[in-house]
This record gives structure tokens, C-alpha cells and sequence, in this order.
């Protein structure tokens, strides 16, 4: 009966090893993204867009001929500082936020 519990976890490890082995290779070859690397520096307090789910930002451009230049942006979902995000543009900036 031992013998047949150690076959069966080796057995086990061996498929437990070679099924991340896969993943690794196919998430490699998915992350080609297009844009440019900027960094959050700041969100600014306040949202915008019809339900508020539009926060601002002050993102640090990483790459490309804007390097080390800080614009606005208005990013949807959770962000917070210090993440890293993809711009498809830098040329543009959004507008500040306005109390009304």
C-alpha cells in the first residue's frame, strides 16, 4: 500500500510541475501591447464621467519623445500611485477637473 501512495504523489507532482511550464510559455507570447510605459506620479482627488467612474492622474511618460514629461490623463478602473500603464498617445492631455 506505501508503494502505491508514492507512485500516486509523484505522479501528481509531475503533473503539477509541467502545467505552469505551459502557462509561462503562453503568456510571453500574449504581452505585446502597443503605446508608451508611463508611470502614475499622483490621482487627484475628485472623478468625473456620467457615474464618477473616471478618476485623474499625473502620469510620468517613460518612453518615446515626451520621456520624463508629466501630463493629466483620465483613467477608468482601480489605479493607484505607482502603477504602470500603457498610453496609446502622449501629445494629448485631458483638461482639470472643474467644481460646478
Amino acid at each position: 500500500m506505501a508503494e502505491n501512495k508514492t507512485e500516486t504523489t509523484a505522479a501528481k507532482e509531475e503533473k503539477t510541475e509541467a502545467i505552469p511550464t505551459v502557462q509561462k510559455t503562453q503568456q510571453k507570447t500574449d504581452m505585446i501591447f502597443e503605446g508608451y510605459l508611463a508611470e502614475v506620479v499622483d490621482v487627484v482627488k475628485g472623478r468625473t464621467g456620467i457615474y464618477g467612474e473616471i478618476k485623474q492622474a499625473m502620469c510620468k511618460i517613460m518612453q518615446g519623445k515626451d520621456k520624463g514629461r508629466v501630463i493629466r490623463r483620465n483613467l477608468s478602473g482601480k489605479i493607484k500611485k505607482g502603477d504602470m500603464i500603457r498610453l496609446p498617445d502622449t501629445s494629448r492631455e485631458d483638461k482639470r477637473i472643474m467644481a460646478r
